[in-house]
């Protein structure tokens, strides 16, 4: 079977993007398959790559180019390949795995486009990852599911515009300083702020405005920041819960992904009855948006042990050293049959969608 890959994308997160396809890459059964690689520029162009039976050297390798975007001189460099139409993708016998973070391709956006190619995918479906990206969308789901969250204020770019004063108020006359603002629809820290006053909440909106036009502002909390990852679709199964080790209150996008500062602790050292709460409200979580394939549940967790959900990541950063792999290498699944299970979940998961779809033409 052809794996079909897409990635990099017209999204903040596309340097993330390269550095998961190319772990994946590196771990993919080649006795078994071979890889179609297509990277979407920033820009939005398609370009499809040879194909590959064999890993690749690395995440530049990845970052291909049309002819008409390269010099006669590199006309055979391993970069180099052919722009296409998006719809040009589509293949019998093939499945996508959409390594894609963030807007224009963990949102709901290219799920939408593979099921009408009516092709199988990794992942969660067009309600779940346009669901799972938004923050006030699943902020609504996880209050009806009953998972407890930090308190917070939404609101629109037009609503800012005119009523900026009105919000302030109501900003700090439902929360404290410190505060998080953030864009909805962003993940990786990309233009999130931490603020203490006023004046930093204002420059923190104006920022988050650059990524969303709808913002969240959340209260501050003390507390540890723990994961947990989720596998299945009917199915669902937990990790055990890691620990993010912060030697600073907050990491933005550069800290994260630039720098590299953050340290894992797996399995996290919390009481055996917080463990499994935490693992309860992923599953809880997962099922409100109506989650398939993969997630990353993120909580907050005081130090009296209060359980706060931060959100669900739905396609996750897929480094072998990210999170998510190393939660399930650490319960026992290996990055390599990691990718096989969630390849499989996608085929049984467009199966059993033919298979409605098929009932209800008869």
């Amino acid at each position: 079977m052809k794996i079909i890959l897409l990635y990099g994308g017209k999204s903040a997160e596309h340097e993330i993007s390269l550095l998961s396809a190319h772990s994946i890459l590196q771990a993919i059964m080649y006795s078994v398959y071979t890889v179609q690689p297509i990277y979407i520029t920033k820009d939005g162009r398609w370009i499809k790559g040879e194909v590959l039976d064999q890993p690749s050297l690395g995440d530049q390798q990845l970052i291909l180019r049309s002819s008409d975007q390269m010099g006669w001189s590199d006309a055979n460099t391993p970069s180099q390949g052919i722009e296409i139409a998006p719809g040009a993708i589509q293949e019998k016998d093939a499945i996508v795995f959409p390594v894609l973070h963030g807007p224009n391709g963990e949102d709901g956006t290219i799920q939408g486009f593979l099921e009408v190619l009516d092709m199988p995918y990794v992942g969660a479906g067009i309600t779940a990852s346009a669901t799972g990206m938004d923050k006030i969308i699943t902020k609504a789901l996880f209050n009806q599911a009953g998972i407890p969250q930090v308190p917070y204020v939404a609101f629109t770019d037009s609503e800012w515009k005119l009523q900026q004063e009105a919000l302030i108020q109501k900003v700090e006359g439902t929360l404290l300083y410190p505060l998080f603002v953030k864009p909805a629809n962003m993940g990786s820290s990309v233009g999130i702020s931490k603020v203490q006053d006023k004046k930093c909440l204002i420059e923190a909106v104006t920022e988050a405005l650059k990524f969303d036009r709808r913002i969240v502002v959340e209260q501050g909390i003390q507390a540890e920041e723990c994961e947990v990852a989720v596998l299945g679709n009917a199915d669902i199964h937990v990790s055990t819960v890691g620990h993010l080790v912060k030697k600073q209150d907050f990491y933005d996008y550069n800290e994260k992904y630039v720098n590299n500062t953050i340290e894992m602790e797996i399995p996290a050292h919390l009481p055996e009855n917080v463990i499994d709460q935490i693992q309860n409200y992923a599953k809880r979580a997962y099922l409100a948006i109506d989650g398939a394939g993969l997630a990353r549940a993120d909580f907050f967790v005081t130090s009296n042990y209060d359980i706060y959900i931060n959100e669900l990541n739905t396609m996750p950063g897929f480094t072998q050293f990210s999170m998510y792999p190393s939660l399930w290498q650490a319960t026992g699944l290996n990055y390599r049959d990691l990718i096989e299970e969630l390849l499989q979940l996608a085929m049984t998961r467009y199966h059993a969608r033919r298979q409605l779809t098929q009932a209800l033409i008869d």
